[in-house]
Protein backbone atom coordinates (compact mmCIF):
# COMPACT_ATOMS: atom_id res chain seq x y z
CA UNK A 1 0.00 0.00 0.00
CA UNK A 2 0.89 3.93 -1.43
CA UNK A 3 2.33 5.00 2.34
CA UNK A 4 0.41 9.03 2.98
CA UNK A 5 2.64 11.89 3.36
CA UNK A 6 2.80 15.23 4.77
CA UNK A 7 1.02 18.34 3.19
CA UNK A 8 3.85 20.93 2.80
CA UNK A 9 3.24 24.84 4.62
CA UNK A 10 1.00 26.57 2.81
CA UNK A 11 2.41 29.95 0.78
CA UNK A 12 1.38 33.20 1.96
CA UNK A 13 -0.91 33.31 -1.28
CA UNK A 14 -3.30 30.44 -0.67
CA UNK A 15 -4.61 33.04 2.83
CA UNK A 16 -5.72 35.57 0.58
CA UNK A 17 -6.66 33.59 -1.88
CA UNK A 18 -9.20 30.95 0.60
CA UNK A 19 -9.92 33.88 2.98
CA UNK A 20 -11.96 32.51 5.56
CA UNK A 21 -12.29 29.20 4.07
CA UNK A 22 -8.49 28.74 4.60
CA UNK A 23 -8.61 26.13 7.34
CA UNK A 24 -10.88 24.01 5.11
CA UNK A 25 -8.05 24.53 2.24
CA UNK A 26 -5.22 23.13 4.55
CA UNK A 27 -7.77 20.30 5.97
CA UNK A 28 -8.98 19.43 2.78
CA UNK A 29 -5.24 19.61 1.20
CA UNK A 30 -4.18 17.03 4.15
CA UNK A 31 -7.29 14.95 3.25
CA UNK A 32 -5.54 14.32 -0.42
CA UNK A 33 -2.15 14.09 1.21
CA UNK A 34 -3.06 11.46 4.03
CA UNK A 35 -6.00 9.19 2.13
CA UNK A 36 -5.94 10.65 -1.30
CA UNK A 37 -3.32 8.80 -1.39
CA UNK A 38 -3.60 5.37 0.25
CA UNK A 39 -6.63 5.13 -2.41
CA UNK A 40 -4.63 6.41 -5.41
CA UNK A 41 -6.94 9.29 -5.67
CA UNK A 42 -3.63 11.25 -6.11
CA UNK A 43 0.05 10.11 -6.53
CA UNK A 44 2.79 10.53 -3.36
CA UNK A 45 5.15 12.57 -5.81
CA UNK A 46 2.84 15.27 -6.25
CA UNK A 47 2.17 15.95 -2.30
CA UNK A 48 5.13 18.29 -2.00
CA UNK A 49 3.36 20.53 -4.70
CA UNK A 50 0.01 19.80 -4.05
CA UNK A 51 -0.59 24.30 -2.90
CA UNK A 52 0.98 24.92 -5.86
CA UNK A 53 0.04 22.68 -9.01
CA UNK A 54 -3.33 21.83 -7.49
CA UNK A 55 -5.24 23.38 -4.90
CA UNK A 56 -3.68 27.00 -6.27
CA UNK A 57 -3.94 26.47 -9.73
CA UNK A 58 -7.41 25.39 -9.44
CA UNK A 59 -8.39 27.88 -6.81
CA UNK A 60 -7.69 30.77 -9.47
CA UNK A 61 -10.48 29.59 -11.62
CA UNK A 62 -12.83 31.08 -9.87
CA UNK A 63 -11.38 34.49 -11.15
CA UNK A 64 -13.69 33.84 -14.58
CA UNK A 65 -16.50 31.95 -13.49
CA UNK A 66 -19.40 34.38 -13.05
CA UNK A 67 -21.51 35.23 -10.14
CA UNK A 68 -24.01 32.64 -8.88
CA UNK A 69 -24.49 30.28 -11.48
CA UNK A 70 -24.90 26.59 -11.07
CA UNK A 71 -21.35 24.63 -12.51
CA UNK A 72 -20.72 20.93 -12.84
CA UNK A 73 -17.20 19.43 -12.49
CA UNK A 74 -17.10 16.99 -14.52
CA UNK A 75 -14.73 14.03 -13.68
CA UNK A 76 -14.09 15.73 -10.48
CA UNK A 77 -11.45 12.93 -9.35
CA UNK A 78 -10.53 13.89 -5.82
CA UNK A 79 -12.20 17.16 -6.11
CA UNK A 80 -10.23 19.39 -8.60
CA UNK A 81 -11.18 21.38 -9.72
CA UNK A 82 -14.64 21.65 -7.82
CA UNK A 83 -13.70 21.55 -4.18
CA UNK A 84 -11.09 24.55 -4.00
CA UNK A 85 -13.49 26.33 -6.58
CA UNK A 86 -16.47 25.70 -3.62
CA UNK A 87 -14.06 27.18 -1.01
CA UNK A 88 -13.45 30.20 -2.77
CA UNK A 89 -16.89 30.22 -4.20
CA UNK A 90 -19.67 30.28 -1.46
CA UNK A 91 -22.20 31.58 -4.62
CA UNK A 92 -22.19 28.63 -6.59
CA UNK A 93 -24.04 26.03 -6.30
CA UNK A 94 -21.32 22.91 -7.84
CA UNK A 95 -21.78 19.13 -8.52
CA UNK A 96 -19.30 17.39 -8.48
CA UNK A 97 -19.77 14.14 -11.36
CA UNK A 98 -17.61 11.18 -11.33
CA UNK A 99 -18.06 7.71 -12.40
CA UNK A 100 -16.22 5.72 -10.04
CA UNK A 101 -17.47 4.76 -6.72
CA UNK A 102 -13.94 5.22 -4.38
CA UNK A 103 -13.86 8.80 -5.58
CA UNK A 104 -17.16 9.70 -4.90
CA UNK A 105 -16.88 8.02 -1.74
CA UNK A 106 -13.86 9.88 -1.03
CA UNK A 107 -15.48 13.43 -2.39
CA UNK A 108 -18.59 12.80 -0.09
CA UNK A 109 -16.21 12.87 2.94
CA UNK A 110 -14.82 15.94 2.36
CA UNK A 111 -17.70 17.51 1.54
CA UNK A 112 -19.34 16.35 4.48
CA UNK A 113 -16.34 17.49 6.68
CA UNK A 114 -16.00 20.92 5.06
CA UNK A 115 -19.34 21.85 5.92
CA UNK A 116 -19.72 22.53 1.71
CA UNK A 117 -23.62 22.87 1.42
CA UNK A 118 -23.56 24.21 -1.74
CA UNK A 119 -21.59 21.28 -3.28
CA UNK A 120 -23.19 17.64 -4.47
CA UNK A 121 -21.64 14.65 -5.07
CA UNK A 122 -23.11 12.41 -7.99
CA UNK A 123 -21.95 8.85 -9.50
CA UNK A 124 -22.31 8.73 -13.30
CA UNK A 125 -20.61 9.69 -16.53
CA UNK A 126 -21.18 12.46 -18.52
CA UNK A 127 -23.21 10.50 -21.07
CA UNK A 128 -25.67 9.26 -18.40
CA UNK A 129 -26.45 12.08 -16.39
CA UNK A 130 -28.03 13.75 -19.73
CA UNK A 131 -31.18 14.91 -19.42
CA UNK A 132 -31.50 14.17 -15.67
CA UNK A 133 -29.14 17.06 -14.36
CA UNK A 134 -30.24 20.24 -14.22
CA UNK A 135 -28.48 22.21 -17.32
CA UNK A 136 -25.64 24.51 -16.21
CA UNK A 137 -24.22 28.00 -16.46
CA UNK A 138 -20.65 26.46 -16.15
CA UNK A 139 -18.92 23.12 -16.90
CA UNK A 140 -15.11 22.65 -14.87
CA UNK A 141 -12.67 20.20 -16.15
CA UNK A 142 -9.07 19.59 -15.41
CA UNK A 143 -6.82 17.50 -17.53
CA UNK A 144 -9.13 14.43 -17.61
CA UNK A 145 -8.76 14.24 -21.79
CA UNK A 146 -8.30 16.02 -24.93
CA UNK A 147 -10.06 19.11 -25.33
CA UNK A 148 -12.65 17.34 -28.59
CA UNK A 149 -13.73 14.41 -26.24
CA UNK A 150 -14.24 16.74 -23.14
CA UNK A 151 -16.58 19.27 -24.83
CA UNK A 152 -18.30 15.77 -26.16
CA UNK A 153 -18.91 15.11 -22.99
CA UNK A 154 -19.22 18.31 -21.28
CA UNK A 155 -21.27 21.17 -23.91
CA UNK A 156 -24.42 18.90 -23.79
CA UNK A 157 -24.63 19.48 -20.30
CA UNK A 158 -24.96 23.27 -20.46
CA UNK A 159 -28.01 25.42 -20.80
CA UNK A 160 -28.69 27.80 -23.82
CA UNK A 161 -25.36 30.64 -23.71
CA UNK A 162 -23.48 28.34 -20.97
CA UNK A 163 -19.98 28.07 -20.99
CA UNK A 164 -17.01 25.32 -20.33
CA UNK A 165 -13.70 26.13 -18.63
CA UNK A 166 -11.14 24.07 -18.89
CA UNK A 167 -7.82 24.01 -17.07
CA UNK A 168 -5.55 22.97 -19.80
CA UNK A 169 -1.47 23.29 -19.81
CA UNK A 170 0.73 24.80 -22.54
CA UNK A 171 -0.96 23.00 -25.39
CA UNK A 172 -4.07 24.34 -25.08
CA UNK A 173 -3.82 26.94 -28.32
CA UNK A 174 -3.01 23.66 -30.47
CA UNK A 175 -5.73 21.29 -29.03
CA UNK A 176 -7.69 24.48 -29.04
CA UNK A 177 -6.95 24.91 -33.19
CA UNK A 178 -7.92 20.91 -33.34
CA UNK A 179 -10.85 20.66 -31.82
CA UNK A 180 -12.34 23.66 -33.20
CA UNK A 181 -14.22 21.52 -36.25
CA UNK A 182 -16.27 19.07 -33.21
CA UNK A 183 -16.55 22.13 -31.35
CA UNK A 184 -18.32 24.28 -34.15
CA UNK A 185 -21.04 20.63 -34.35
CA UNK A 186 -21.60 20.63 -31.12
CA UNK A 187 -23.22 24.25 -31.51
CA UNK A 188 -20.43 25.63 -29.71
CA UNK A 189 -20.01 29.80 -30.51
CA UNK A 190 -16.86 30.97 -29.23
CA UNK A 191 -13.61 29.89 -27.58
CA UNK A 192 -10.36 31.80 -26.41
CA UNK A 193 -7.71 31.07 -23.68
CA UNK A 194 -7.41 32.72 -20.51
CA UNK A 195 -4.17 32.93 -17.84
CA UNK A 196 -5.80 33.57 -14.74
CA UNK A 197 -3.82 33.80 -11.03
CA UNK A 198 -1.25 36.13 -12.18
CA UNK A 199 0.70 36.83 -8.67
CA UNK A 200 -0.82 33.56 -7.03
CA UNK A 201 0.31 30.56 -9.12
CA UNK A 202 3.91 30.54 -11.31
CA UNK A 203 2.82 29.75 -14.46
CA UNK A 204 -0.71 31.54 -14.24
CA UNK A 205 -3.00 28.74 -15.09
CA UNK A 206 -4.50 28.32 -18.48
CA UNK A 207 -8.24 28.61 -18.96
CA UNK A 208 -9.79 27.23 -22.24
CA UNK A 209 -12.96 28.89 -21.98
CA UNK A 210 -15.67 27.11 -24.35
CA UNK A 211 -18.78 29.01 -25.23
CA UNK A 212 -22.39 28.15 -26.68
CA UNK A 213 -25.66 29.03 -28.24
CA UNK A 214 -28.49 28.40 -27.99
CA UNK A 215 -28.37 24.31 -28.79
CA UNK A 216 -25.39 23.18 -26.53
CA UNK A 217 -24.56 20.05 -28.14
CA UNK A 218 -26.05 20.55 -31.50
CA UNK A 219 -28.60 18.73 -32.77
CA UNK A 220 -28.03 15.16 -31.68
CA UNK A 221 -27.65 16.16 -28.61
CA UNK A 222 -30.65 18.07 -28.18
CA UNK A 223 -32.70 14.80 -29.51
CA UNK A 224 -30.86 12.63 -26.70
CA UNK A 225 -31.72 15.03 -23.99
CA UNK A 226 -35.76 15.22 -24.81
CA UNK A 227 -35.58 11.71 -24.91
CA UNK A 228 -33.89 11.40 -21.67
CA UNK A 229 -36.39 13.88 -20.16
CA UNK A 230 -39.35 11.75 -21.25
CA UNK A 231 -37.46 9.02 -19.55
CA UNK A 232 -36.62 10.56 -15.86
CA UNK A 233 -39.49 10.59 -13.35
CA UNK A 234 -41.24 14.50 -13.88
CA UNK A 235 -39.67 17.09 -11.08
CA UNK A 236 -41.88 17.87 -8.17
CA UNK A 237 -41.62 21.94 -8.50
Amino acid sequence: MTEAAELPPAPPEARDVFGDRFPEAVRYGELLADVGVTRGLIGPREVPRLWERHLLNCAVLSEVVPEGVTVCDVGSGAGLPGIPLALTRPDLQITLLEPLLRRTNFLREVVELLGLEHVTVVRGRAEEVLGKLTPMHVVTARAVAPLDRLAGWGVPLLRPYGEMLLLKGDTAEEELKQARAALGKLGVVGTSVLHVGEGVVDPPSTVVRVEVGESPGGVRFAAKRAKAARRSPRRRP
